[in-house]
């Protein structure tokens, strides 16, 4: 049994960054539905604001997930609203008869991801950028963006600078 732990242990960060991507994924895609009305899926033809607002949350954090940024707050955030899905959208759709079983009020996935989030939330290192790798990406970036702002105003300038027909003497 120690060897096969050893071995199933190596590949976790693979794993957890692969199942972090997918569930990113599957929301990014019920925030497409919802918000771009891609593809066309009739439940989400006429969404009332509540759903509007959720299918944003899908998709800004579901791609966040996916790209691996901020995970833990992001998949935090994504557990609530999944809990509140459940119970707002499928156990009390209809408030004088409340359907607890899942199966029956069409709430599996909702619960699935509400606790594929938990557990992303809570798991280990698992964003895509580590703390100390961050920092050297941000000072990177504040470089490239100097630099460009430097060609552009080289460019600005050379391109300013063109002799007009007034200048050429004639």
């Amino acid at each position: 049994m120690d060897a096969i732990e050893t071995l199933l242990a190596k590949w976790q960060p693979t794993a957890l960054s692969l199942f972090r991507f997918i569930t990113g994924l599957l929301l990014l895609q019920y925030g497409i539905a919802k918000i771009f009305k891609f593809p066309v899926v009739p439940m989400f033809a006429n969404l009332p604001p509540l759903i509007t607002a959720a299918g944003t949350l899908e998709l800004v954090l579901g791609a966040l997930l996916v790209i691996g940024l901020f995970t833990r707050i992001v998949a935090f955030i994504l557990s609530g609203e999944m809990a509140f899905a459940y119970f707002l959208g499928h156990m009390f759709k209809k408030p004088e008869e409340p359907v607890f079983l899942p199966l029956l009020n069409g709430g599996t996935a909702a619960i699935l991801f509400c606790f594929a989030c938990l557990y992303l939330a809570t798991a280990g290192r698992i964003d895509a950028v580590r703390p100390a790798a961050r920092a050297e990406a941000s000072r990177h970036c504040l470089r490239q963006t100097r630099s460009v702002c430097a060609r552009l105003v080289e460019w600005a300038t050379a391109f300013c600078a063109v002799p007009t027909i007034s200048q050429s003497g004639r």
